[in-house]
């Protein structure tokens, strides 16, 4: 079957009396199958406004929902679109009334008992976001535009990664990072292309471009993107981007002509031009500098369909260009360290149990200390840990600093685990401390500190990365300080951390704390059992971008300690006497058996934005946000004392609370013994059905 094409009448009817059944996958064959047709339906009624993602979802949440009160299934197709078309004129009579400009209000709507599924059908095109996104790629470097082009197919499953990666002439443990910072850029200009095209367009940013000729060279992109990254309200235009794999497929590339030089990308890809002419053949750009689209549409099904995770943000040139592989961190159940490693299969320095520091740090005579090792490191050089147990004997300190093009990294060796032991050190002192910029620190196991396990005090540009810090006294891992700026926090575990003298009031997974600085991300992370906070943002006074990461179980006094006394909420984003104000962006994040809320303002008086985040079955309120004037939409909270404490500045859409009543059924599982267990071979949070919903609303548990 053709994109687009109709669904056969007994086809359709078979799949409507099953998913009345309650068989799951007729359910998303029919949701796959139709969200064309609602969605370009809905996009040519509001002629493509920004609003258009918002009604097609709303349009199928009551196609689900309403599903099992159909009584004629032959007639599911014309149900549809009678659902879509109430719900646009809905739209459109709010709209009128707030913000929708005239203009763009169509004088009368088609009716839905005339033609306008087939005019629909035939009149499909781009939406909004993927002439955003062609627009964007103009943006690109030459060597990102190839390497989009080539990240495409793999997105499309024309190519796997080892081809992508022998297409650019790389090692395959090498594209991961290349394909980061390309998403890096692409990012930050798709936010750009929106601000540009914003009516009326940021005073400051017009007063930026009264010198721009017009080029969309470098030099450009990086000015105009510093201030649409550092400005609320070019930044605030971003927050529905869909990220680029969710877009990419429903674009298809047309190839050029002859007279497209072949040197370079395409030559790389001879080796297997006999197997893969198609893809090749859609490895594409346009001499202008942009890529060249066809139209037709493919389905954002699902949990796909709300904003999703973006591509991570960071100053100085995006995602930090590492050496091969990163190392793996710690599995719940009792697997305290990595699930699988790729750690550095090279080095300048290397550190072992059995070293010696009278040794010239090299594979065959290496160190006995990290703190021997980073006293020698220079910038783009790298440091190895062999696997088995360091037993401190006395802090670790990281002061050098690496630059934007010649990082210092410190990573496990290969597939080996090194397990820092922190229990010789006395209480009150870190186990490490750092203070050096432009390193990548990953692979690392870190316990039993009787204060904080890693604290990184005024740092920028690290990366931190698939790291298990567990069993601490005050927390795993800890960025404070004025200028922590560009910081990320990927694949890592913070669990069990607690002082049992304290009775709950600290011990936490994860903090960025007591500071401020722009640009800093938390992804793809669990903080879990910890004796207070899974994730405590508290008193930092910048906005953090908080996506896909999970917070279980905290708060649970599992040490029977007297008199216990925890916060226990799975993410808290304020804190401080004042509370800081920070306007922190939360999205596709869960919490779930947490003693107190899933999610909580703590006193943060800035506009939160939370979408797409679910909460279920914490002792206390799903989302706890009394102080804060939030913004909420899409987002889940089921079986908790309380779902939302709002404040009376907030405002929401599409959550549960608003959409009455839902329970636990709308969940495709609710056992969580998968994401509770290890991570997959890459690093990246476990593969589960738990807690998803199939229908747009909450975490979509997976950035895959």
């Amino acid at each position: 079957m053709t994109q687009g094409e109709a669904v056969p009448v007994q086809d359709t009817t078979s799949l409507v009396q099953a998913a009345q059944r309650g068989d799951d996958r007729a359910l998303d064959a029919l949701v796959s199958a139709h969200l064309p047709l609602v969605y370009n339906v809905t996009g040519r009624a509001l002629r493509r406004h920004a609003d258009v993602d918002d009604v097609v979802q709303e349009t199928m949440i009551q196609v689900v929902r309403g599903l099992p009160g159909l009584r004629e299934p032959d007639r599911f197709r014309s149900w549809v679109v009678a659902i879509a078309y109430r719900q646009v004129q809905m739209h459109l009579r709010g709209a009128t009334r707030r913000h929708l400009p005239a203009r763009e209000v169509p004088e009368e709507l088609p009716d839905p008992g005339g033609d306008v599924e087939e005019r629909s059908l035939t009149g499909l095109m781009l939406t909004g976001q993927r002439k955003e996104l062609s627009e964007a790629t103009q943006w690109l470097d030459d060597a990102d535009r190839h390497l989009l082009a080539l990240w495409w197919q793999e997105v499309t499953g024309e190519l796997t990664r080892a081809e992508l990666a022998a297409a650019v002439g790389i090692k395959a443990t090498h594209v991961a990072v290349r394909v980061q910072r390309m998403r890096a850029q692409l990012d930050g200009a798709r936010g750009l292309v929106r601000a540009l095209h914003a009516t009326p367009r940021c005073p400051d940013l017009a007063e930026v471009l009264t010198a721009w000729d017009g080029a969309t060279d470098a030099l450009w992109r990086k000015r105009l993107t510093r201030h649409v990254r550092g400005c609320p309200r070019c930044s605030e235009l971003s927050a529905d981007l869909l990220a680029p794999e969710k877009l990419l497929p429903g674009i298809a590339a047309l190839p050029l002509p002859l007279l497209f030089p072949v040197k370079g990308v395409l030559a790389n890809l001879q080796h297997f031009v006999q197997t893969k002419a198609a893809a090749i053949a859609a490895v594409v750009v346009v001499a202008g500098g942009g890529l060249a689209f066809a139209v037709y549409e493919t389905p954002l099904t699902g949990e796909d369909r709300p904003a999703d995770v973006a591509a991570p943000r960071a100053t100085g040139g995006g995602v930090a260009p590492d050496p091969p592989g990163a190392a793996g961190s710690a599995a719940p159940g009792g697997q305290a360290g990595p699930s699988s490693t790729s750690g550095l299969v090279g080095a300048e320095y290397f550190v072992a149990p059995d070293g010696n520091d009278g040794g010239d740090g090299s594979i065959g005579h290496p160190f006995a200390t990290i703190n021997k090792a980073a006293s020698v490191v220079q910038p783009g050089q790298t440091i190895a840990l062999r696997g088995g147990t360091y037993r401190l004997g006395a802090p670790v300190v990281l002061d050098t600093n690496g630059t934007e093009t010649h990082r210092i990294t410190l990573s496990a060796f290969q597939d080996e685990r090194p397990v820092i032991d922190a229990s010789r050190i006395p209480a009150g002192k870190w186990a490490f401390t750092q203070h050096g910029s432009y390193w990548t620190v990953q692979g690392l196991e870190v316990k039993n500190s009787l204060s904080h396990a890693y604290v990184c005090v005024s740092c920028r540009q690290n990366v931190f990365r698939r790291l298990s810090m567990h069993d601490n006294v005050e927390s795993g891992l800890t960025l404070r300080g004025e200028g922590t700026t560009g910081n990320q926090v990927l694949d890592s575990d913070f669990f069990g951390n607690h002082n049992p003298a304290d009775q709950g009031s600290s011990g936490i997974g994860l903090g960025i704390k007591f500071g401020s600085g722009a640009d800093n991300i938390v992804r793809g992370c669990r903080a879990f059992n910890n004796a207070d906070d899974g994730f405590d943002f508290g008193d930092f006074a910048s906005p953090i971008d908080i996506q896909h990461n999970w917070a279980f179980g905290n708060g649970v006094n599992r040490w029977n300690v007297a008199g216990w006394k925890s916060n226990g909420n799975g993410f808290t984003f304020g804190g401080g006497s004042p509370p800081a104000a920070a306007s922190h962006s939360v999205r596709h994040n869960a919490a779930w058996g947490n003693i107190h809320n899933g999610f909580a303002d703590g006193g943060n008086p800035a506009e939160l934005r939370l979408s797409n985040n679910t909460a279920y079955r914490n002792g206390a309120t799903g989302f706890g946000l009394p102080t804060t004037p939030a913004t909420l939409r899409s987002n889940v909270a089921i079986g908790n004392d309380d779902s939302a404490s709002l404040s009376v500045g907030a405002h929401t859409s599409r959550n549960t609370w608003d959409e009455g009543t839902w329970d636990a059924t709308m969940f495709r599982s609710t056992d969580a013994t998968a994401a509770q267990g290890p991570r997959r071979a890459d690093g990246t949070l476990p593969a589960t059905d738990y807690l998803t919903t199939g229908n747009g609303m909450g975490a979509s548990m997976s950035e895959s």
